[in-house]
């Protein structure tokens, strides 16, 4: 297994540099630095003089992929290729192009703590709530509580995350006053700013994620293990939890693991209605103020994260059956 990993993280490796390229080509072919410059610096009106000090401050003032001034290493060493793409390898993200924002590392990892706050608790929350839902609907499977949550499923992931946002602020922060409407404060004072998100977060991807492992469970109850565990007279409850939900868990791992890179980088959405410090708001308020260094930065740490899940959940593969192996 530890050769299958090792190759897995070169594929990967060699996948986020692709990604990384791309990325760096993509926005210095749109925007060269003279135009970066002057969207920061406020519009056409701006002295060359000032440009060229905005350049030299977040080193944009070098050439693109190669230094022909420099000698040696040099060359391809002093290029803004290497400050502002190689060196994301090495975690070095570097200042933010606006005036307003300032190094991009410290600013991470200040509010990845946020986002995690309000991530971990709800992929936690977001797994036991939609497994324990989807094995209750196949125990009553055709039954019309069965129906009617198949129903509830359908309507829950029809309904936009925007919906849930509007009318749970309106409800429980304006009606009922249970929770502040945004904002937040450090320390356990975060817990009452964050349950609400937390809670319409799970609403929104209970329905797709427990229509999902219902259909799953369903699959798993026509095979014939199962039917050999009920001729042993074992109960229904019993043979759900015990045999269907255990050899249900490669998919369960799959659909839940694809969700591990968001607890990391946080909710677009929700951290900015709710007004969260977190990474997801980060990179809207980066995008309003089209500040390409952290948007580059934010590519490349979501490339990373996703390339370490699904390596992640290859071993946990593994784990789950042991017939599963990685050669």
């Amino acid at each position: 297994m530890l050769s299958y990993v090792m190759r897995r993280i070169v594929y990967g490796a060699l996948i986020l540099l692709g990604v990384n390229l791309a990325t760096f080509v993509l926005f210095f072919t749109v925007n060269t630095p003279d135009d970066m410059a002057r969207l920061n610096l406020g519009g056409k009106r701006i002295t060359q003089e000032a440009i060229e000090r905005w350049k030299e401050e977040r080193a944009y003032d070098k050439p693109l992929y190669f230094n022909a001034q420099a000698q040696g290493t040099a060359q391809l060493t002093d290029t803004i290729f290497w400050d502002r793409s190689v060196s994301l390898f090495a975690l070095k993200f570097g200042r933010a192009d606006s005036e307003s924002a300032g190094d991009i590392g410290a600013e991470v990892a200040t509010r990845m703590k946020v986002s995690l706050q309000m991530a971990l608790p709800l992929f936690v929350l977001q797994v036991i709530a939609s497994t324990a839902f989807a094995l209750l609907l196949v125990m009553l499977r055709g039954t019309r509580l069965d129906v009617w949550g198949v129903v509830a499923c359908v309507v829950m992931l029809s309904i936009s995350s925007l919906f849930y946002i509007i009318v749970g602020q309106f409800l429980f922060s304006r009606v009922l006053k249970l929770a502040p409407i945004s904002g937040y404060a450090p320390g356990l004072d975060a817990v009452k700013f964050l349950v609400l998100p937390i809670l319409l977060s799970l609403v929104a991807r209970l329905g797709g994620e427990a229509r999902l492992y219902r259909a799953m469970f369903l699959e798993e109850i026509g095979k014939d293990y199962v039917r050999t565990a009920r001729a042993k007279g074992l109960s229904e409850a019993v043979v759900l939890y015990r045999h269907v939900l255990r050899n249900a868990l490669i998919p369960i791992i799959t659909s839940a693991g694809s969700y591990l890179p968001y607890v990391f980088l946080g909710s677009l959405v929700f951290e900015s209605f709710f007004g969260l410090p977190g990474l997801g708001a980060y990179v809207i308020e980066a995008i309003g103020k089209q500040d390409f260094a952290i948007v580059r930065t934010m590519v490349f740490l979501g490339s990373l994260l996703y390339i370490a899940t699904y390596v992640l959940i290859d071993i946990a593969y593994t784990w789950a059956d042991p017939r599963v192996r990685l050669s």
